[in-house]
C-alpha cells in the first residue's frame, strides 16, 4: 500500500493504492494526521483500492482524538467491494455509519444515490 497526498487550497486528496486493512490503517491515519492545519476538506481517493475490511470503516467514519471537528471527510473512486462494505454498514446501523455524509462529496463519474 502506498499513498499520494495532494493539496489544493484548503482541500487535501489522499490517493490510496492498495488494500485497506488493519495493517495499513496506522500509516493511513498518520498520513491524514500530518496534513497542515489549514486543510478543512479531506478527500480519500480509493480508485486504486480494490479491497477494504472493517479497518476502512474506522478510517473513514470513526473519529480519533487527533481528528479535527472542522475537517469534512469525503471519499471518491469506490470500487465494488469497498462500496458494498460501506453500504452494508450503513444499512445495519445508519446512525453510526452516515454514508450520505461521506459520499456527498464524491466526484466520481458514477452518481451516488445517497446525495439528492
Amino acid at each position: 500500500m502506498n499513498t499520494i497526498t495532494t493539496l489544493d487550497g484548503t482541500t487535501a486528496t489522499i490517493t490510496v493504492r492498495g488494500d485497506i486493512d488493519f495493517d495499513t490503517l496506522p500509516p493511513l491515519r498518520a498520513t491524514a494526521d500530518a496534513l497542515p492545519a489549514h486543510v478543512t476538506g479531506l478527500l480519500w481517493d480509493l480508485t486504486s483500492s480494490f479491497f477494504m475490511d472493517v479497518a476502512g470503516l474506522h478510517l473513514l467514519l470513526a473519529p480519533t482524538p487527533s481528528d479535527r471537528p472542522d475537517r469534512r471527510i469525503t471519499v471518491t473512486g469506490l470500487r465494488p467491494q469497498p462500496l458494498r462494505l460501506l453500504r452494508l454498514a450503513a444499512e445495519a446501523n445508519p446512525a453510526a455509519f452516515p454514508l450520505a455524509r461521506l459520499l456527498c462529496g464524491d466526484r466520481s463519474e458514477t452518481p451516488t444515490p445517497f446525495c439528492r
